[in-house]
């Protein structure tokens, strides 16, 4: 069989060789930070993209937005890491602090919770979503720096004890935002330093 030029040279169909993965998240953090809604098809017209491209990507809407979340999780994560002078238990413990109570009070946050709260638990705390891995897997390398850096122990295994703390900063943020509730963070604070098993002065 002869290969002509033009089957050589031919581009498959899909996205063009200037978009990214990275621009798709690009333009729906943008979005979601400035209180408008992802749109997917908007986000592709402005690519020069197929939404289908997006969406082989992503696998879906939820896809983009988790991406999106995920990536402001593990952001957080690193420069409340990089501001902290505490180490050990404290280390983690204030680092949550600090993303949690970002995660209460930022504005897009409530406004996303308020229009989409059942798309939004579902991306946040679903086991096989595109959010909550990458929360585990940022929370786990935390606890790690601690070990390796500041000689710190864990009462539990490293998995286990990333889990819970994620689990419990999911059940008094989100869950309570979905109920029109504000998340209790004092008390978020208390309990996952009950489990890195830190006293703290009684208020």
């Amino acid at each position: 069989m002869r290969v002509t030029t033009a089957s050589r040279t031919s581009r498959p169909p899909g996205r063009p060789a200037s978009a990214t993965r990275e621009e798709v998240v690009a333009l729906a953090r943008q979005a979601f930070l400035t209180g408008e809604r992802v749109d997917v098809q908007a986000i592709a017209a402005q690519l020069k993209l197929s939404r289908a491209s997006i969406y082989r990507w992503f696998g879906s809407r939820d896809g983009v937005l988790g991406a999106v979340l995920s990536g402001e999780f593990e952001s957080l994560i690193e420069r409340a890491d990089d501001r902290r002078k505490d180490t050990g238990a404290r280390r983690i413990l204030t680092v949550l602090d600090r993303v949690n109570r970002w995660m209460a009070g930022n504005e897009p946050f409530r406004r996303y919770f308020e229009n989409e709260p059942l798309a939004g638990l579902r991306i946040l705390t679903s086991s096989d979503g595109p959010v909550q891995p990458r929360v585990l897997r940022a929370v786990e390398q935390l606890i790690t720096r601690a070990e390796e850096q500041d000689g710190y122990i864990p009462q539990l295994e490293r998995p286990l004890l990333a889990y819970s703390l994620v689990r419990l900063g999911e059940a008094f943020l989100y869950h309570d935002n979905v109920t029109g509730l504000r998340g209790d963070v004092d008390r978020l604070h208390q309990v996952q330093a009950a489990l890195l098993g830190i006293d703290l002065p009684r208020k």
